[in-house]
């Protein structure tokens, strides 16, 4: 992983020297002018992630500075340091735009603290600046559509690459809320179908006393009610692709038509004799597994294996901890447009809540998340773990007293965790419990470093 950049800025050699050490061995590149004007002249070469400068200086003292950097929109971020500080000047320079403002002596490992969180703010800054290119017409699409940098997303944007070219039916598996739709629409978009229909039906939506006109379409006089022709889903997506959206719920007398109609690819209405052929790439999508479902016979197992020709399995965003920050700034730029706001400033302390969160929504909720926050209906002062759970779902009383009990304490080791960077010992002096507790704890309760 590169070493984050960072500007050391201070007129006392002793004080830079001692930087420059401390930091280089805490995992930084550090660099280091002794004052501001020099400072300037050198970001332009460095590119420094993070700026760290002295307030009091001869010449361009740290506030000049500071407001200095931001006039040339460095995409750095700055920290002060000062011995003479005091709450004026902190609540100035972070009007003025500082990360944040650190007062004299300081301890080394807050110090680092702080640069650490400063650098991933930048890094993450980065992250969605190269998204946004890329929905605004870069050279890759899908990555601006399925948004994340985790392992699990790369493979999912490779499987959907190579998936889009062929004429194979699929079964994408995910939780409710991690966008399987819109990964069908990708495998629909970005193949030689992409200018025909891409029609969705909700299988779990439709009456099963409907679901065979839905589907296949009648005819007029069909059957009471039915008084005009009406063309069918199937039909519709003629050229195209039709998603079965909750395809486990579909009643088994229709999954037995559908399978027909997937075999020979053609499609009678209801109320008529004559087949209509069908040129249509189908993609069924559940949130349960379809060969357990047909194993215990509440799913026609002739109608999975028909299907199950190629499958794409998401991975929900509480195991993808990094994705869920990124996918929420994303989903952040997007609402600040759309709600004509400035997109409020995300802190240490907002990207560990977005990691520690549960996400039971899954993308979903993410995106809700991040409009209520970009519109800011919450209290004035909320912070965003706040704004997080007063946008959940009330936790579901059902369970017995012992599951809700591990449940608890699964969310609050895995939110210490996050809040400590995986680290088990700091987890240990948090929660006060003794180390070999805390790793039974974690085994029994599936948590994960």
């Amino acid at each position: 992983m590169t070493r984050p950049k960072v500007l050391i800025v201070d007129d006392e050699e002793m004080m830079r020297t001692a930087l420059e050490q401390w930091l280089s061995l805490s995992g930084f590149d550090p660099h280091v002018a002794a004052s501001a004007d020099l400072a300037l002249q050198m970001v332009d070469d460095v590119r420094p992630d993070v700026i760290l400068s002295d307030v009091r200086m001869p010449g361009l003292d740290g506030m000049a500075f500071l407001r200095a950097v931001r006039e040339r929109r460095l995409p750095a971020e700055v920290i002060l340091i000062t011995g003479h500080g005091d709450v004026a000047m902190a609540v100035e320079a972070m009007r003025a735009g500082a990360f944040d403002f650190l007062q004299k002596p300081y301890v080394p490992d807050q110090l680092v603290e702080t640069l650490r969180r400063a650098a991933e703010q930048v890094a993450l800054r980065r992250e969605v600046a190269s998204l946004r290119r890329q929905l605004d017409g870069g050279d890759n699409e899908l990555a601006g559509r399925l948004v994340g940098a985790s392992p699990a997303m790369e493979a999912l944007r490779r499987a959907v690459r190579e998936l889009a070219d062929i004429p194979a039916d699929a079964i994408i598996y995910g939780e409710t809320g991690t966008g399987k739709e819109v990964v069908a629409r990708c495998l629909h978009d970005f193949s030689p179908r992409a200018k025909a229909a891409f029609v969705a039906v909700n299988c779990a939506a439709i009456p099963a006393e409907l679901i065979e006109s839905e589907l296949f379409g009648h005819e007029a006089g069909a059957f009471t009610g039915a008084s005009s022709r009406r063309v069918g889903k199937f039909e519709h997506a003629n050229g195209g692709t039709l998603l079965l959206d909750e395809i486990e719920s579909m009643p088994l007398l229709a999954q037995a038509k559908v399978l027909r109609v997937i075999q020979e690819r053609m499609v009678e209405r209801v109320g008529s004799n004559t087949a209509i052929p069908l040129d249509v790439r189908i993609i069924a999508a559940s949130k349960v597994d379809l060969a357990q479902e047909s194993a215990a016979g509440r799913f026609r197992a002739d109608l999975y294996y028909r299907l199950n020709l190629a499958t794409l399995h998401l991975v929900p965003v509480r195991d993808r901890a990094d994705d869920c920050v990124l996918l929420f700034q994303h989903f952040l730029s997007q609402a600040s447009e759309r709600f004509k706001r400035t997109a409020p400033a995300l802190h240490p302390a907002d990207l560990d809540a977005l990691r520690s969160h549960s996400w039971p929504g899954n993308v979903r909720e993410v995106k809700a998340a991040a409009e209520r926050f970009a519109l800011g209906l919450d209290a004035p002062g909320r912070s965003l773990e706040n704004v997080l759970h007063t946008g959940s779902a009330p936790a579901a009383s059902s369970g017995s007293l012992a599951d809700q009990v591990a449940d608890f304490e699964r969310r609050l080791i895995e939110k210490e965790l996050a809040r400590h960077q995986g680290s088990i010992a700091a987890v240990v002096d948090s929660l006060k419990v003794p180390r070999r507790t805390l790793s039974e704890k974690m085994t029994r309760l599936g948590v994960r470093r």
